[in-house]
């Protein structure tokens, strides 16, 4: 049987090291590899190949020691031929007809194998599906128009006043160089530019802010001279969560009673989400543009708030920062804390919490996508969610005690007494 040669090119990386040049053994020109034995060029691969095919007999038209060069070897096949086995190489690595298919069929069915498993791995690979790619997207955008990093309409509230008396719990507050949860997002709430028999659910049905500064005389007498600032930062807050909440797909085909239930109960808790964008590691504070927006714990006990609620909320503010969120799964976090099914006066349990499962769902599709190592991250999201239970709960208590004041009481808002003050229980 006629022999086919086939180039055995197997590279033997302990013989040689990569880093130096390989040379062909018959002409010096540049090498490819091992083929038939010995380190070649693919041009006296294919000489040998095609010789011991032939079976050629050469004769040197010299005197049968020819030098063979890159730029010679063509001139004496036999001085050539000579030099390929007095390299090493050899006819028996030549494979036959038969040897030469099964090398091709072990070939392709090595690459078959291979697409197939690279077909499986494709179809295991987590991925969004094209509505829970609209959901992500459409959450960022809400965020985006309804959160300004700029932090500009801030100084349209009423001015933070600092100095006054110091509170015990603003001496105690000093050491934790922290800050206000409310430094999320603030809105200008005016007594001039807004009515004050406004309710909550006029204000859900048309999402819209307004401004101007009340006048601040009355607040100078009172100890807690952050109160009015902070009184209408959170009006701006509660707002903006309203125009978020409005644009989470679902939300808006939920009853009336249904969304103010939820916008009543979760509006603090996503507050204190949306402060985390704000909020500083380095000195554990809410950086909110200038000097007189950078709140310290101290500034939010001159609101009437004790360390009962600040201390966990720092720690909250902190091991939220360290999740380091993406944009995306910060809004699909505070999406999910607003459609809690569990709120009180919500009725349409059913629909509410399947369009958290939506979310969650979405939420943990996300994560498998673009943190496949990170198996607790979701855990560690949903367990934040907990932790802002008891916030809120301790937020609601704080928030009682000072709203039965009546000279701190006029301070606040009527968005703040709405929402805060006649909570569904």
């Amino acid at each position: 049987m006629e022999t086919t040669v086939v180039s055995t090119s197997t590279l033997a990386p302990d013989e040689f090291d990569r880093n130096v040049p390989r040379i062909c053994g018959v002409c010096g020109d540049k090498a490819s590899g091992f083929h038939f034995n010995a380190m070649t060029c693919e041009g006296c691969k294919g000489f040998f190949r095609r010789s011991m095919k032939r079976k050629a007999a050469f004769t040197c038209p010299f005197n049968g020691s020819c030098t063979i060069t890159k730029d010679n070897r063509r001139h004496c096949q036999a001085c050539r031929l000579k030099r390929c086995v007095d390299i090493g190489m050899m006819k028996e690595f030549i494979l036959t007809d038969e040897e030469v298919q099964r090398k091709k069929d072990l070939i392709q069915r090595r690459k078959d194998e291979e697409a197939m498993r690279e077909a499986e791995k494709e179809a295991r690979r987590p991925r969004l599906s094209d509505e829970q790619s609209h959901v992500i997207a459409t959450l960022v955008e809400a965020h985006h128009k309804t959160y300004d990093d700029s932090y500009s309409d801030f100084c349209r509230f009423r001015p933070p006043v600092r100095e006054g008396p110091v509170t015990r719990s603003a001496s105690r507050a000093a050491s934790l160089h922290s800050l206000s949860d409310a430094s999320s997002d603030s809105f200008s709430h005016s007594p001039e530019s807004v009515d004050t028999k406004m309710n909550f659910n006029n204000l859900l049905m048309m999402y819209h802010e307004q401004g101007s500064s009340p006048d601040s005389s009355e607040e100078e007498g009172s100890s807690f001279s952050m109160l009015p600032h902070l009184a209408d930062l959170v009006s701006y807050s509660i707002q903006k969560v309203i125009g978020f909440a409005k644009m989470i797909p679902g939300f808006r085909e939920l009853t009336a009673e249904d969304q103010i239930a939820l916008l009543k109960s979760s509006a603090i808790e996503v507050i204190m989400l949306r402060s985390n964008q704000s909020f500083n590691l380095e000195d554990m504070s809410w950086s909110c543009g200038g000097p007189d927006f950078k709140y310290q714990v101290s500034d939010v006990t001159k609101a009437g708030h004790t360390l009962e609620l600040l201390e966990p909320l720092v720690k909250f503010q902190v091991g939220l920062k360290k999740l380091n969120l993406q944009e995306e799964e910060h809004v699909m976090l505070m999406a999910i804390c607003l459609l809690s099914p569990d709120r009180p006066g919500v009725q349409d349990h059913a629909r509410i919490e399947a369009l958290q499962d939506h979310l969650s769902e979405t939420l943990q599709a996300y994560i498998q996508l673009h943190h496949p190592g990170e198996r607790l991250l979701y855990a560690r999201m949903i367990q934040k969610l907990a932790d802002l239970r008891s916030l809120n709960e301790e937020h609601s208590k704080q928030y009682r005690s000072l709203s039965f004041q009546p000279e701190h009481s006029m301070q606040l808002t009527p968005l703040v007494l709405e929402v805060f003050g006649s909570e569904v229980s």
